[in-house]
């Protein structure tokens, strides 16, 4: 029952209460902030479980299910929207702005609940209702700090996201057919771990061409190109809060779902044909993602491509046999803390200097003396660099590459992260240096805000120098 009444009730009961206590908005955000504490201590000890082997089910049929995939990712979901669930600054100054984070707070923790939904469902059909739920409740929160450019990224979000999810239940529905008309009808046809057991007596053609349909509709989700384009307008209106949960653990629940039947497929055919494609996407995002960052002005637009480049990465180390299936999971969960980390500075950033433009932010050091070095250690994560888990997880992602016989591709992936390092790195200089804007205030303000920041970074570097 840990799975149920641990790790997914606390998000409903949160969600209620957001509703219920609107009027008490420091007692909503502590109850918040319990709520999240909760379902963090159940995913670590799921996630303990897993790692002996244990395998946890709950509800009728064994429809909810935990291995040690599902309790990495719902652990990684459970601790940044946690996180994101605290008052930031670019939420409102509570408890004068109590509609606002009232809205936060309830349909944050019904997309968090959908997220936990989707990597601990066994049926993956069920999966897809739960990523279709994140992009309807995610959307209405985008537009939270209502501008004419949010509502329009909104929109794109949902009619971009709604399209792919689609083509995800197009895919769905094909391999439903392919069993059904093998083995019959059953109950729990769409049940992950059936699927896997019945997958080599599936028609391998029909499983290919089924996965092309999920892979364009969750990888629309993940954020890979050319299915990306929602995310840079999405990630940069929304606020920070969304953004980090957006980023750093959404893009992940659609890179399971991708783990998830490309398994099955595997099974079914060998793994050459989900290689293939999921290498030319990988590398197509790796591209896209590192030259965006280049020519980008808009912190916030910056840290989206970023996320492109990096779901890149995690998929092109999937083709890399095991050794690269580990380097992306380890990457994956990296990618999460630095991501959601740099997202939540980012919105301390925007409501100091009132602007996104890397032009007209400078002097950080100066005049934020402990968001600035937080920020760049953050952004010094995602380049890459040591002793940030990243580096290793990249290293190992590289290295499995090279030994598992595609030289050319990860000579390709290598290139475009140096030249995505240089775009981070001539950015944030310009950000960390020189005099403040004219106007813009120092100093410091809710230093206990920056804690769980700096806890984030002492796990990116124990990850760095400690290999799981």
């Amino acid at each position: 029952m840990l799975l149920l009444t641990g790790l997914l009730a606390p998000w409903a009961i949160s969600a209620v209460l957001a509703a219920a206590l609107g009027r008490f908005p420091r007692l909503a955000g502590r109850l918040t902030a319990a709520a999240g504490a909760v379902s963090f201590g159940a995913a670590a000890a799921i996630w303990m479980a897993a790692l002996g082997g244990e395998v946890l089910v709950a509800g009728p049929g064994a429809l909810f299910r935990a291995d040690a995939l599902s309790a990495l990712v719902a652990c990684c979901i459970a601790a940044i929207s946690g996180l994101a669930m605290l008052p930031w600054a670019d939420m409102g100054k509570e408890p004068a702005d109590t509609d606002r984070a009232r809205v936060f707070r309830g349909f944050g923790s019904l997309f968090t609940l959908a997220m936990l939904v989707a990597v601990t469902i066994n049926n993956v059909a069920l999966m897809w209702v739960a990523i279709e739920a994140t992009t309807i409740v995610s959307a209405i929160l985008i537009p939270l700090h209502r501008s004419k450019a949010s509502v329009e990224a909104s929109w794109k979000y949902i009619l971009i996201g709604s399209v792919g999810i689609a083509l995800a239940f197009a895919g769905t529905v094909l391999a439903y057919f392919d069993f059904v008309s093998l083995l019959g009808r059953r109950h729990d046809a769409l049940n992950w771990t059936l699927l896997m057991d019945v997958a080599p007596t599936l028609h391998p053609d029909v499983l290919r061409l089924a996965f092309v349909f999920l892979l364009v509709g969750y990888g629309t989700k993940a954020g890979l190109a050319p299915m990306h384009t929602w995310l840079p307008d999405a990630h940069s209106e929304a606020p920070a809060p969304l953004s980090a949960m957006m980023s750093g653990v959404l893009l992940a629940v659609a890179q399971y779902a991708i783990i998830r039947w490309k398994a099955v497929v595997d099974a079914a055919g060998g793994p050459a044909f989900t290689n293939q494609v999921l290498m030319g996407l990988g590398l197509l995002s790796v591209a896209i993602g590192a030259l965006s960052l280049v020519r980008q002005q808009n912190y916030k637009r910056l840290l989206a491509y970023s996320s492109v480049e990096h779901s890149g990465l995690i998929c092109l180390g999937l083709t890399f046999g095991p050794a690269g299936v580990f380097a992306s999971l380890l990457h994956l969960l990296n990618h999460a803390l630095a991501k959601s980390m740099s997202f939540l500075l980012a919105g301390r950033i925007l409501a100091r200097n009132q602007s996104a433009d890397v032009d007209r932010v400078s002097g950080l050091v100066r005049a934020m003396p402990a968001t600035g070095p937080l920020f760049a250690a953050g952004v010094l994560a995602l380049m890459g660099l040591p002793p940030f888990g990243l580096f290793l997880s990249e290293f190992l992602l590289f290295r499995a590459g090279f030994t598992s016989g595609h030289p050319v591709a990860t000579s390709a992936a290598l290139l475009l992260a140096g030249v995505g390092f240089v775009g981070l790195a001539g950015h944030l200089a310009r950000m960390l240096h020189g005099p403040a804007p004219a106007g813009v205030a120092t100093g410091e303000r809710g230093w206990w805000m920056l804690a769980p920041l700096a806890v984030s970074v002492m796990a990116m570097i124990v990850l760095g120098l400690l290999l799981p």
